[in-house]
């Protein structure tokens, strides 16, 4: 594979779980079988993902799907379980010191609730200036003008950067979160419902944002959303998550025309819109499942209408139903 091949950032066959770690007591009593095991959460089974330079790939499921999950270790917020992470071709574990601070600094992550975001006690000036002056990006003399750059490229007006954060709407404390993140100089966002909590109007605003640092700053992106609406309007190449696994991946207009997988068949049929005639929409039947307990074989088997005895036992690999479009599903085969 070339240079230019290469993915920006790939993530192989991770897994995530999470439960409480034995004592000695606890580790004890299991081995005398005086006591059964913690519960485990198992947020994500094997996931492969990989992103181009200058892509904007969209992340879609249902809530506690593991979306939020892959994104915070795809952006080095959180260690895996299982599998590994590359960065531009090199496995993160493997970097020095110094590399793994350069490929820190150039992933940087967005979070759904603006103000959870923000440090109630800083200005808006301190809140974008302390990472480039940690880290050693500017100097004090350039502070005024480095800060205005950064509020200015996200749409937030640099003369009220004396302020705090609960003085501004959520649209302005999104804007804030993103001058944050650009000020670090970033390659790749992670955008984890970065607008659901705004309102429409604003979100569309945001949106368009995204798209315009995008062109201007050369961005990547993993767009993480339940909005299909919002997906199909930003994103180049969608994955469609189902309990800890990606069960479909395919180019923005393959995954919204001509979906393959019973669940994303599913997903779009509970998406109003607008279209001559009358339309029924109905949603997914039955309730995800728990992932302390998940499904055997294909995770989704339990809601499908289509499930067969092999999808009880067996877990679909993903396979190419048409070119660069991937689904996981024993209906394929």
């Amino acid at each position: 594979m070339t240079a230019a091949e290469t993915p920006l950032i790939e993530a192989r066959t991770i897994t995530q779980r999470f439960g409480a770690r034995p004592d000695l007591a606890a580790k004890i009593a299991l081995s005398l079988k005086l006591a059964k095991p913690a519960p485990v959460v198992h947020a994500l089974d094997g996931v492969s993902l990989s992103i181009r330079s200058g892509e904007v790939v969209g992340l879609v499921g249902e809530s506690g799907c593991g979306k939020s999950t892959l994104g915070r270790v795809i952006a080095g917020i959180a260690a895996p379980t299982g599998g590994n992470v590359l960065w531009k071709g090199v496995d993160r574990r493997a970097m020095s010191a110094a590399e793994q601070k350069e490929a820190g600094l150039a992933t940087q992550m967005i979070f759904q609730n603006p103000m959870a975001a923000l440090n109630p006690r800083m200005t808006i000036e301190d809140i974008i200036w302390e990472a480039p002056k940690t880290h050693g990006l500017a100097s004090s003399a350039e502070r005024v003008s480095y800060v205005d750059n950064y509020l200015t490229l996200a749409g937030f007006d640099p003369s009220m950067k004396a302020r705090y954060p609960h003085q501004f709407s959520g649209g302005q404390r999104q804007r804030v979160n993103i001058a944050r993140a650009l000020a670090v100089q970033p390659q790749f966002l992670v955008c984890d419902e970065s607008v659901a909590a705004l309102d429409v109007s604003i979100q569309a605003q945001v949106i368009n944002l995204f798209m315009d640092l995008r062109d201007r700053l050369d961005l990547t992106y993993l767009f993480v959303s339940h909005d299909l609406g919002v997906v199909e309007h930003i994103s180049d190449r969608v994955a469609i998550m189902y309990l800890g696994r990606i069960v479909e991946e395919a180019p923005v207009e393959d995954v919204f025309r001509r979906p393959n997988h019973p669940y994303t068949k599913a997903l779009l049929a509970e998406v109003p819109r607008i279209e001559t005639g009358k339309r029924r929409f109905k949603a997914v039947e039955g309730e995800l499942p728990s992932p302390l307990d998940p499904p055997r074989g294909c995770h989704f088997h339990p809601r499908c209408p289509f499930a067969m005895e092999r999808c009880r036992v067996e877990v679909p690999i993903r396979k190419e139903v048409a070119p660069r479009h991937l689904s996981a599903c024993h209906l394929n085969g």
